[in-house]
């Protein structure tokens, strides 16, 4: 599963790449719910590399 880490900027360009809305915010940051796929679409989205594999 895709997890968002502290690089994130809270930009919100993840949320609408997922395609199964699974990106919401959390606190200050972003997160992503178990309803995540890996279909790894928010990746190439975000402009700060924040989303990894964990």
């Amino acid at each position: 599963m895709m997890k968002i880490n502290d690089e994130c900027i809270s930009c919100g360009t993840c949320v609408d790449s997922c395609p199964v809305e699974a990106i919401a915010e959390s606190g200050d940051t972003y997160a992503i719910s178990d309803s995540c796929t890996d279909c790894q679409a928010c990746v190439d989205s975000c402009p700060v590399n924040a989303i990894v594999e964990g």
